[in-house]
Protein backbone atom coordinates (compact mmCIF):
# COMPACT_ATOMS: atom_id res chain seq x y z
CA UNK A 1 0.00 0.00 0.00
CA UNK A 2 1.73 3.64 -0.92
CA UNK A 3 -0.22 6.79 -0.27
CA UNK A 4 0.08 9.97 -1.94
CA UNK A 5 -1.49 13.26 -2.59
CA UNK A 6 -2.97 14.46 -5.43
CA UNK A 7 -4.31 17.91 -6.73
CA UNK A 8 -5.76 16.87 -9.80
CA UNK A 9 -9.80 17.68 -10.91
CA UNK A 10 -11.60 14.60 -11.13
CA UNK A 11 -14.79 14.11 -12.33
CA UNK A 12 -16.87 10.47 -11.73
CA UNK A 13 -19.94 9.38 -12.57
CA UNK A 14 -22.35 6.84 -11.62
CA UNK A 15 -25.96 5.92 -12.19
CA UNK A 16 -28.81 6.74 -10.23
CA UNK A 17 -32.33 6.46 -9.18
CA UNK A 18 -33.37 9.94 -8.55
CA UNK A 19 -35.96 10.87 -6.08
CA UNK A 20 -38.60 13.57 -7.61
CA UNK A 21 -40.69 15.87 -5.58
CA UNK A 22 -42.93 18.77 -6.07
CA UNK A 23 -44.86 21.57 -4.38
CA UNK A 24 -46.74 24.45 -4.89
CA UNK A 25 -43.66 26.46 -5.26
CA UNK A 26 -40.16 24.36 -5.87
CA UNK A 27 -39.26 21.09 -7.18
CA UNK A 28 -36.99 18.64 -6.00
CA UNK A 29 -34.37 16.19 -7.39
CA UNK A 30 -32.85 14.07 -4.71
CA UNK A 31 -29.92 11.10 -5.07
CA UNK A 32 -26.48 10.69 -4.13
CA UNK A 33 -23.74 11.87 -6.19
CA UNK A 34 -21.16 9.11 -4.55
CA UNK A 35 -21.51 6.17 -3.04
CA UNK A 36 -18.56 4.75 -0.68
CA UNK A 37 -16.75 1.44 -1.60
CA UNK A 38 -18.27 1.50 -4.80
CA UNK A 39 -15.40 0.22 -7.59
CA UNK A 40 -15.42 3.45 -10.16
CA UNK A 41 -13.32 1.16 -12.87
CA UNK A 42 -10.82 3.67 -15.05
CA UNK A 43 -9.30 0.71 -17.26
CA UNK A 44 -9.41 -2.99 -16.76
CA UNK A 45 -7.11 -3.88 -14.06
CA UNK A 46 -7.68 -0.31 -12.24
CA UNK A 47 -10.37 0.63 -10.22
CA UNK A 48 -11.00 3.91 -7.34
CA UNK A 49 -13.14 4.06 -4.74
CA UNK A 50 -14.26 6.76 -2.57
CA UNK A 51 -14.00 6.02 1.65
CA UNK A 52 -16.58 7.16 4.02
CA UNK A 53 -15.53 9.95 5.38
CA UNK A 54 -13.95 11.47 2.50
CA UNK A 55 -16.05 14.44 1.99
CA UNK A 56 -15.97 15.19 5.81
CA UNK A 57 -13.70 18.68 4.82
CA UNK A 58 -16.47 19.54 2.28
CA UNK A 59 -19.98 20.21 3.61
CA UNK A 60 -18.74 23.86 4.17
CA UNK A 61 -18.02 24.89 0.68
CA UNK A 62 -19.79 26.62 -1.75
CA UNK A 63 -20.62 23.50 -4.22
CA UNK A 64 -22.82 23.83 -7.22
CA UNK A 65 -25.37 21.67 -8.78
CA UNK A 66 -24.82 21.63 -12.94
CA UNK A 67 -26.21 20.44 -15.92
CA UNK A 68 -23.55 18.03 -17.32
CA UNK A 69 -20.93 19.73 -16.08
CA UNK A 70 -21.97 23.00 -17.91
CA UNK A 71 -21.16 25.91 -15.47
CA UNK A 72 -24.17 27.97 -17.48
CA UNK A 73 -26.75 25.61 -16.40
CA UNK A 74 -26.49 26.18 -12.60
CA UNK A 75 -29.77 24.10 -10.93
CA UNK A 76 -28.80 25.13 -7.17
CA UNK A 77 -26.03 26.27 -4.95
CA UNK A 78 -25.20 25.22 -1.02
CA UNK A 79 -24.31 29.23 -0.37
CA UNK A 80 -27.89 30.02 -0.92
CA UNK A 81 -29.61 26.97 0.26
CA UNK A 82 -30.91 25.48 -3.13
CA UNK A 83 -28.23 22.74 -2.75
CA UNK A 84 -28.03 20.64 0.69
CA UNK A 85 -25.43 18.05 0.67
CA UNK A 86 -25.03 15.56 3.42
CA UNK A 87 -22.61 12.59 3.88
CA UNK A 88 -23.94 9.60 5.40
CA UNK A 89 -23.03 6.21 5.87
CA UNK A 90 -23.97 5.39 2.44
CA UNK A 91 -22.38 8.18 0.14
CA UNK A 92 -22.61 11.80 -0.52
CA UNK A 93 -26.13 12.68 -0.64
CA UNK A 94 -27.93 15.65 -2.18
CA UNK A 95 -31.00 17.85 -3.04
CA UNK A 96 -31.49 20.14 -5.41
CA UNK A 97 -34.42 22.45 -5.13
CA UNK A 98 -35.17 23.51 -8.86
CA UNK A 99 -36.82 26.60 -9.25
CA UNK A 100 -39.81 26.45 -11.67
CA UNK A 101 -39.36 29.77 -12.83
CA UNK A 102 -36.36 28.17 -14.60
CA UNK A 103 -37.21 26.43 -17.80
CA UNK A 104 -34.08 24.97 -18.41
CA UNK A 105 -34.30 23.16 -14.97
CA UNK A 106 -37.67 22.30 -15.51
CA UNK A 107 -37.31 20.79 -18.80
CA UNK A 108 -34.27 18.90 -16.66
CA UNK A 109 -36.78 18.01 -14.24
CA UNK A 110 -39.08 16.86 -17.00
CA UNK A 111 -36.28 14.82 -18.53
CA UNK A 112 -35.44 13.10 -14.85
CA UNK A 113 -38.75 12.23 -14.48
CA UNK A 114 -39.51 10.43 -17.63
CA UNK A 115 -35.92 8.54 -17.14
CA UNK A 116 -34.09 10.32 -19.95
CA UNK A 117 -31.37 11.01 -17.53
CA UNK A 118 -30.35 9.20 -14.71
CA UNK A 119 -26.71 9.44 -14.53
CA UNK A 120 -24.73 11.51 -11.75
CA UNK A 121 -21.41 13.03 -11.22
CA UNK A 122 -19.36 15.37 -9.25
CA UNK A 123 -16.20 17.68 -10.09
CA UNK A 124 -13.35 17.31 -7.01
CA UNK A 125 -10.21 17.41 -6.03
CA UNK A 126 -8.47 14.36 -3.70
CA UNK A 127 -6.20 15.77 -0.93
CA UNK A 128 -5.32 11.87 0.48
CA UNK A 129 -5.40 8.89 -1.10
CA UNK A 130 -3.90 5.18 -0.77
CA UNK A 131 -2.77 3.24 -3.73
CA UNK A 132 -3.66 -0.70 -3.61
CA UNK A 133 -1.60 -3.53 -5.27
CA UNK A 134 -3.96 -6.21 -5.65
CA UNK A 135 -1.89 -8.77 -7.50
CA UNK A 136 -2.31 -10.12 -10.64
CA UNK A 137 -1.12 -6.69 -12.37
CA UNK A 138 -4.45 -5.54 -10.71
CA UNK A 139 -4.65 -1.90 -7.96
CA UNK A 140 -6.86 0.22 -6.67
CA UNK A 141 -7.28 4.14 -5.56
CA UNK A 142 -8.85 4.62 -2.17
CA UNK A 143 -9.50 7.92 -2.02
CA UNK A 144 -9.46 9.12 1.52
CA UNK A 145 -10.20 13.03 1.29
CA UNK A 146 -11.78 14.96 -0.87
CA UNK A 147 -9.83 18.48 -0.89
CA UNK A 148 -12.19 20.74 -2.94
CA UNK A 149 -15.57 19.66 -4.24
CA UNK A 150 -16.75 22.05 -6.90
CA UNK A 151 -19.66 20.85 -7.97
CA UNK A 152 -22.10 17.69 -8.54
CA UNK A 153 -24.05 17.36 -11.86
CA UNK A 154 -27.66 15.37 -12.96
CA UNK A 155 -25.73 14.28 -16.51
CA UNK A 156 -27.39 12.66 -19.45
CA UNK A 157 -24.35 10.45 -20.46
CA UNK A 158 -21.49 9.34 -17.66
CA UNK A 159 -18.65 11.79 -18.15
CA UNK A 160 -15.05 10.89 -17.11
CA UNK A 161 -12.36 13.80 -17.71
CA UNK A 162 -9.66 12.39 -20.22
CA UNK A 163 -6.97 13.75 -17.72
CA UNK A 164 -8.40 11.79 -14.90
CA UNK A 165 -7.58 8.64 -16.58
CA UNK A 166 -4.08 10.11 -17.69
CA UNK A 167 -3.09 11.25 -14.32
CA UNK A 168 -3.64 7.58 -13.16
CA UNK A 169 -1.73 6.34 -15.65
CA UNK A 170 1.25 8.26 -15.15
CA UNK A 171 0.81 7.71 -10.78
CA UNK A 172 0.64 3.46 -12.05
CA UNK A 173 4.40 3.99 -14.07
CA UNK A 174 5.71 6.28 -10.86
CA UNK A 175 5.03 3.40 -8.46
CA UNK A 176 6.16 0.60 -10.84
CA UNK A 177 9.28 2.60 -11.62
CA UNK A 178 9.55 3.17 -7.40
CA UNK A 179 8.95 -0.43 -7.20
CA UNK A 180 11.44 -1.44 -9.95
CA UNK A 181 14.51 0.74 -8.41
CA UNK A 182 13.79 -0.50 -4.80
CA UNK A 183 14.33 -4.59 -6.25
CA UNK A 184 17.20 -3.40 -8.24
CA UNK A 185 18.75 -1.58 -4.80
CA UNK A 186 17.81 -4.70 -2.35
CA UNK A 187 19.25 -6.60 -5.55
CA UNK A 188 22.63 -5.05 -5.27
CA UNK A 189 23.02 -5.12 -1.76
CA UNK A 190 22.38 -9.08 -1.56
CA UNK A 191 25.50 -9.70 -4.36
CA UNK A 192 27.71 -7.12 -2.23
CA UNK A 193 26.78 -9.27 1.30
CA UNK A 194 24.93 -6.44 2.95
CA UNK A 195 21.83 -8.21 3.42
Amino acid sequence: MEERNAAVRQIRSLPQRYTLREDDKNAYIEGYFSVFNTPYVLWEGAEEIILPGAFDGCMGQDTRALVNHDTTLVLGRTKNGTLELKQDDHGLWGRITINKADTDAMNLYARVDRGDVDQCSFGFTIESERYVDLGGGKCRWEIEKIGQLFEVSVCTFPAYEATSVSAREADLKEINRRKLESRRAEIMKKLKGEI
